[in-house]
């Protein structure tokens, strides 16, 4: 059907070439075409202008955690997925990164067409911290035929975002047939841990419970698709999922003393209570995708297509504990104290309708995509600290919601021009609108009660999150216009160019005009070199230009209001934040393409320079920060925290991948990939305000942490090694990792901690017991690997024995269990 193919080109413009498919079925063809990123049809992996890795439908398949964001970590060498916790709304809506750049720097489509954002804008301590990225696990894996991923620059074909490259998700097509997955699995695994000392004179010790055997994070995953013909010329393909995922648990056990001292001694139920009282892991989630997507040939060069979601994710995870000591406690309510519950509620919606048809020798494209969502918080099992013993343990504490509206019109055609190939051209128009919302929760979610402690005054709001308040509350929208041309060609019969303009212009904050060149030449027939040359650009999202927060904080019994300003507020102002800019950027890269028979190898190197990339601040609640907001009249206020353009990188790096196809008479067909990333990023320059600097001490806007974190929070290299077999009905995947060397920084040098370089394995074997069914076991990280232990120095609270900056996590072995009966 002609208007599949124009669809898959439609939104692309310029060029790429292609690395090695990972993990394709044995027997797969090498030369798979790809469509992100070029507009001229039948260009194949290797043909293409820029790196492109195909990650087909068996290989999200082939790991025992299936959502996306973890079936591209251990596929890609530059793609990261690190699982922080203990981070409020981050643990639900986890942020992934491409060769270590922000996670809202790399753009996220589906058939093509701009996929929106997660609501959710990650503020607190974690890889990711200040970015609102695309939420990649509101697509189940049933619905996806492949995903490619350009690893190349990309504003000048795609708009905002393509910083870093872009995620093609390409949708099954199917007008017959199906399948049924169900995968049961667990977390069986021995976790080892460090200890702090046990109080001096206590009648308990917790050293010998330092390591412990545990089973937990049982999950369900149920998926299906079916394929339905529309007449005799649509097709309808509709995939359904249901996860449930129980909570994983990787503390320490708590050394402290939990209970306040009774006639200056220990109180005897310190020898008895769990001392495994927090809750660092995996979230509990319960969550169920619909997903469709159709067309219908219309005539020979006329076709509709669409698509549309829903998911609901209803997911709990922890804060702090609070001991029954802590003065945030109520001791008629938690007379042990307590585990403070955040759960929030996902509901992901998106839509998308189009028609492609043929006008004076142009193949057009029209499309109108909308898509939402919204995070609603309640906060279980806490307290209101300064309403007292009668205070509620539930709170709605409110949410925020992001939706955007894109209509997209493209045109391609091709002129014969005299070159070894027709000239491709490509032009199109995007309308982009935006739109997002703060609500606020229950006053008893933020309110201050009036309850003193010692006659001091007691923290507002719901412990572990205070809810939004209506002064806190937004309903902001902006629109942009882009426009772009494209042209590519083979100049000679070896020599292959392209070049691409977009110009756009955002209501907010201005225009911007980006460009790109990119080039392949055929050494031979089995060596090519590629390269390209582009500026791009990244908006800055409404989330970071709007969020706002505030917490009541009491400095010598005095209130103070702490806020996470928008930076159009005139506190915010005060300190020096003006209005944000768009990001911007200019990429290099140069590679080389090497294919002999059944052999592949690509190599490519970048250089990416990232200006005032936007980031949060630190929270300025410095004594001279307030006084100097009371002088300028914001009396109260205790100061707080903003968005600000300002930091400057440049991210060095190379990847090299290589894939070898063996088919044997007797041992059967083999598939080997290995594959590897060397990174580096050096921040060179960070953000100040003449406002602040003129304070003494100046505080600093972003310090060692966050500069560390951009430089050192990631990997500095990774390998991978695959192999994939089949032999008849019988088939098996083994597959190492190997993550480098990541510091998880502190405040001073001596805080730091380097997390040793780890390798986790992977096997999987399969039987298709008859044709339609095929069983499954498997184990992900076979060996238990953990990252290096925190000790008790950084881990003082013992809920935290393990550090968030860990690139896999930090769950232990995954063994699980599949049936899959396809029609």
């Amino acid at each position: 059907m002609k208007y599949r193919h124009m669809l898959f080109a439609a939104a692309s413009a310029a060029t790429l070439w292609s690395g090695a498919a990972y993990a394709q079925t044995p027997g797969a063809d090498v030369e798979e075409v790809v469509v992100t990123g070029t507009r001229t049809e039948g260009r194949t992996r290797l043909q293409s202008l820029a790196p492109v890795d195909v990650v087909n439908q068996e290989a999200l398949t082939r790991a025992g955690v299936t959502e996306v964001n973890q079936a591209l970590s251990v596929t890609l060498p530059s793609y990261n997925f690190p699982r922080p916790g203990l981070a409020d709304g981050t643990d639900t809506v986890r942020p992934a990164t491409l060769r270590g750049l922000a996670p809202d720097q790399t753009l996220v489509l589906v058939n093509s067409k701009r996929r929106h954002s997660a609501s959710l804008v990650n503020v607190n301590g974690t890889v990711g911290r200040g970015s609102s990225a695309v939420d990649l696990n509101t697509v189940p894996s049933a619905i996806v035929q492949s995903i490619e991923v350009l690893r190349d620059g990309a504003s000048a074909q795609y708009g905002s975002d393509a910083i870093a490259g872009v995620l093609n998700l390409r949708l099954r097509e199917a007008s017959s047939g199906g399948a049924i997955n169900a995968t049961y699995g667990a977390r069986v695994t021995t976790v080892s841990t460090l200890v702090g000392p046990t109080p001096a004179g206590a009648a308990w010790t917790v050293a010998d419970k330092a390591k412990y055997d545990r089973t937990d994070g049982e999950t369900i995953n149920l998926n299906a698709w079916v394929g339905l013909p529309l007449g005799a010329d649509g097709f309808l393909t509709v995939a359904g999922e249901y996860l449930d995922q129980k909570k994983t648990i990787r503390t320490a056990p708590d050394w402290r003393q939990q209970y306040p001292l009774v006639n200056g001694a220990f109180d005897p139920r310190e020898a008895t209570i769990n001392r495994y009282n927090a809750w660092y892991g995996e979230p509990e989630i319960e969550q169920y995708t619909l997903f469709a997507n159709a067309g219908y040939d219309l005539s020979e060069d006329a076709g509709l297509y669409g698509w549309a979601s829903y998911q609901s994710r209803d997911s709990v995870s922890a804060g702090f504990f609070r001991r029954a000591l802590d003065d945030r406690n109520v001791i008629q309510i938690y007379p042990d104290g307590f585990l403070p519950l955040i759960n929030p509620k996902v509901t992901d919606f998106s839509a998308a309708g189009g028609a492609t048809w043929t006008l004076a020798g142009w193949d057009m494209d029209t499309s109108v995509v909308y898509g939402s969502n919204k995070m609603d918080f309640t906060i279980r099992d806490t307290l209101n600290r300064s309403i007292g013993p009668t205070s509620k343990t539930v709170f709605a504490a409110g949410g925020f919601k992001y939706d955007q509206l894109v209509f997209n019109t493209s045109a391609v055609r091709q002129f014969d021009v005299g070159l070894a190939s027709a000239l491709n051209v490509a032009a199109g128009v995007e309308v982009r609108r935006e739109g997002y919302e703060i609500f606020a929760g229950e006053p008893d979610s933020y309110r201050n009660g009036g309850v003193l402690l010692n006659g001091q005054p007691t923290p507002s709001g719901a412990q572990v999150f205070p809810g939004f308040r209506p002064s806190n509350e937004v309903d902001k929208h902006r629109h942009s216009v882009g426009a772009y041309l494209d042209l590519e060609a083979n100049i000679t019969d070896r020599l292959v160019a392209s070049a691409a303009v977009r110009a756009e212009d955002y209501s907010d904050f201005g225009s911007t005009v980006t460009g790109k060149l990119a080039a392949r030449f055929e050494l031979t027939d089995a060596l090519a070199i590629r390269g390209s040359i582009q500026n791009g650009f990244r908006a800055p999202s409404l989330q970071q230009q709007y969020f706002t927060a505030t917490s009541t904080n009491f400095i010598n019994g005095v209130p103070f209001d702490i806020t996470t300003f928008p930076a159009t507020d005139p506190v915010a102002a005060a300190l020096g934040a003006r209005p944000l800019d768009a990001e911007k950027s200019v990429n290099y890269a140069i590679g080389a393409v090497l294919r002999t028979g059944s052999f592949s190898l690509t190599v490519d190197a970048y250089r990416i320079e990232v200006e005032d990339r936007i980031v949060l601040s630190e929270n300025l609640t410095q004594t001279n920060v307030r006084a100097y907001l009371t002088s300028q009249g914001f009396v109260g206020i205790g100061g707080g925290r903003f968005f600000i353009n300002g930091v400057d990188t440049t991210t060095k790096g190379v990847d090299i991948v290589a894939n070898y196809k063996l088919r044997t008479d007797a041992a059967g067909e083999f598939n080997f990939t290995a594959a590897a990333n060397f990174n580096s990023t050096k921040v060179t320059k960070v953000p100040t305000t003449a406002q602040l600097s003129a304070l003494n001490p100046a505080p600093v806007l972003f310090d060692r942490v966050n500069v560390l974190t951009f430089e050192e929070g990631t990997p500095d290299s990774k390998l991978s090694g695959s192999v994939d077999w089949q032999l008849g009905p019988f088939g098996a995947t083994v597959r190492a990792t190997r993550y480098g060397e990541v510091l998880s920084p502190g405040t001073s040098a001596a805080l730091d901690l380097t997390l040793d370089a780890a390798t986790l394995v992977d096997l999987e074997a399969r039987w298709n017991v008859t044709e339609q069914v095929r069983l499954t076991l498997g184990a992900d990280n076979v060996f238990d690997e953990y990252p290096t232990k925190s000790p008790p120095s950084l881990n003082s609270t013992s809920n935290t024995p393990f550090s968030n900056y860990s690139p896999f996590g930090r769950s232990g072995r995954y063994v699980y269990g599949r049936v899959a009966y396809s029609w």
